[in-house]
């Protein structure tokens, strides 16, 4: 079936977008002719689906239950096999009579929250344990790892200056490396010693009225809007590999093997107006999905791209049923057969995005009163076959979504999981650097969480469901950055790693497995430590979805970084590879499975 949208965008100047957002800035709406990609047709009713037939619906510190199944300990050091070619010659950081701990000022504290000193190194680290012997390949970990310009320090976690960690995985042993990212925004902050573009939570500071003008009018047109990839890396479908952040100009081309920043990702189609996209796209071997929020006419298009193109293609829109703006949507989910467009309450919000100084909620803003939505789009027609209201909700990530059936092969429900926070916007403060970096080690600050289950009817229903998908005891009442079996992506599934809680503490400090099915959780714990997010690699020829191994880089308390390796099955620790210096924390990651 053809896409239910026009092929091209109807062009607009910056003028126009400057006076939309200024009205939208005053309350005064836009005049109805706005030539604004938004003017697009509404979808908001129901569609066909050819899967689905017509659908019908509206129009418009117990602590102490924790159970913490392994606390690691120190394994044997193993000398692994020789490998067929002499292991690489570490290069040491810059300036050359300094050691990589030494560089990397964070001997004896925590390096979690301390920017690294060098831009880039490589070496091979030291074992413990036994790495397996099929697991070849290169583990990339995306995250901001820099959050000082000159004197100056940045605020927010989510500001820091991207730092890509490397893991070469080969005959038992391990190559690493680090490097920075080289955007615009970081290029142009060494250069200027100062902030040059907008960050999470930062602006440029501006000599006078005149050069703050000169950078809204950028902002209006994308231009100011930082290019700073730090949350995730992806490997497309024809082997690129490309770093994001939230706004599409942060779309980074790097080599996976040397670190290298090779370039902007231009994608050479009308969306870049839009400016921002999902930082999470569903990437496969074929395709690459992602939602675009529309910031003027509250909605989101999906798009799809596929491998060995840049250009994004229309699947279908929907338009937000709350309002004044889109919810923020850093991910979403996918099933085989649908897409999941969730509408947070957390909203963008234009007068915070114009402002030169943070508000309590950065860019958005919380409006319970426009409440929350989930609506269901058909991959193959782009029509919305389903559109529910839900309770409240927050979320960063989203775990995996799957078709529910009935014994006729008929779609029922969709269920989509997720990271929740309670529908508690606090986390976001709590991830303010001095926050991080000041905590006691005593007390309970760390807002709770759960694995919120949705259940959205398709039989019409004007009302879906959100629950816990267990009791948030197993896993501390704390979770986030998750991560499953690939394998597994929109398909009912059993097993969730992500980072849990082991109370007291401020951040997630655990490594969690969830098991969906028995409702239970199995956590990973070292004292002092914060780890990464969990990355399941699953066993080539596995049939299990658990026969794998879960990497995480981890931070430790005396200031020193490794790489922890544990059997996806049972969860135990099985390797340990030693950095010689602290690591920052990090965000996401992928796998790069050797030729």
């Amino acid at each position: 079936m053809s896409s239910p949208l026009p092929k091209q965008v109807p062009s607009f100047s910056r003028i126009s977008y400057f006076l939309i957002i200024i009205m939208s800035f005053l309350a005064i709406p836009a005049p109805r002719n706005c030539p604004f990609p938004s003017t697009f047709r509404s979808y908001d009713h129901v569609g066909n689906c050819p899967l689905l037939g017509r659908s019908n619906f509206p129009s418009r510190s117990d602590t102490g239950n924790l159970v913490v199944t392994q606390i690691a300990t120190k394994l044997p050091l193993v000398a692994p096999p020789l490998p067929p070619h002499p292991p690489p010659t570490p290069t040491p950081p810059p300036p050359a009579p300094r050691t990589p701990k030494e560089a990397s000022g964070n001997k004896g504290k925590l390096a979690a929250w301390t920017s690294i000193k060098q831009e880039k190194w490589e070496g091979e680290l030291v074992v413990e344990g036994e790495i397996p012997l099929w697991l070849k390949g290169t583990y990339l970990r995306n995250g901001p790892g820099m959050w000082q310009v000159a004197d100056y320090h940045f605020r927010h976690l989510f500001d820091g200056y991207a730092t890509l960690v490397k893991l070469q995985f080969e005959n038992g042993r391990v190559t690493a490396a680090h490097r920075q990212i080289e955007s615009e925004a970081y290029k142009a902050a060494k250069k200027n010693h100062k902030i040059c573009y907008r960050e999470f939570s930062e602006a440029p500071r501006h000599d006078n009225f005149f050069a703050y003008i000169g950078d809204l009018a950028s902002l209006f047109s994308g231009a100011s809007l930082t290019d700073n990839a730090n949350t995730g890396v992806v490997k497309l479908g024809d082997g690129r590999v490309v770093c994001l952040t939230e706004t599409q100009r942060g779309s980074i081309v790097i080599d996976p093997d040397t670190l290298e920043t090779l370039g902007k990702f231009e994608y050479s189609d009308p969306f870049k107006g839009l400016l921002l996209h999902s930082a999470h796209p569903i990437v496969t071997d074929t395709e690459f999905l992602t939602l675009l929020p529309d910031l003027v006419n509250a909605g989101y298009l999906a798009v799809r791209m596929e491998p060995g193109t840049n250009r994004r293609k229309v699947i279908g829109r929907v338009n937000c049923r709350g309002g004044p703006t889109p919810g923020w949507v850093h991910s979403f989910p996918v099933t085989q057969d649908y897409i999941i467009v969730p509408e947070m309450p957390l909203r963008y919000c234009l007068k915070n995005l114009l402002k030169a100084q943070p508000t309590p909620l950065y860019k958005f803003e919380w409006h319970p009163e426009s409440k929350a939505f989930m609506h269901i789009m058909c991959r193959a027609s782009g029509r919305i076959v389903a559109s529910v209201q839900v309770p409240l909700y927050l979320t960063f990530h989203f775990i995996n979504a799957y078709e529910e059936k009935n014994e006729n092969g008929r779609v029922t429900a969709i269920i989509a999981d997720c990271c929740e926070h309670n529908a508690d916007t606090s986390i976001l403060d709590k991830l303010r650097l001095q926050n991080l970096r000041s905590y006691n080690g005593q007390d309970d600050v760390l807002p709770q969480a759960r694995v919120g289950r949705f259940r959205i009817p398709m039989d019409g229903s004007p009302h879906g469901k959100l629950e816990a998908a267990l009791d948030p005891k197993e896993h501390g009442r704390g979770i986030d950055m998750c991560s499953i079996n690939p394998g597994y992506l929109g398909k009912e599934y059993r097993y969730a790693y992500a980072c849990g809680a082991s109370r007291p503490c401020h951040f997630p400090n655990t490594l969690t497995k969830i098991d969906l099915l028995k409702r239970k959780a199995k956590n990973w714990y070292v004292e002092g430590a914060v780890p990464s997010e969990p990355f399941f690699i699953a066993r080539p020829g596995a049939t299990k979805e658990d026969d794998g191994v879960v990497i995480s880089l981890i931070s430790d308390k005396n200031g020193e970084g490794y790489a922890v390796l544990l059997d996806g099955s049972t969860f135990e620790e099985i390797a340990r590879a030693n950095f010689p210096y602290g690591l920052p924390y990090g965000l996401h990651g992928c796998w790069i499975p050797a030729d």
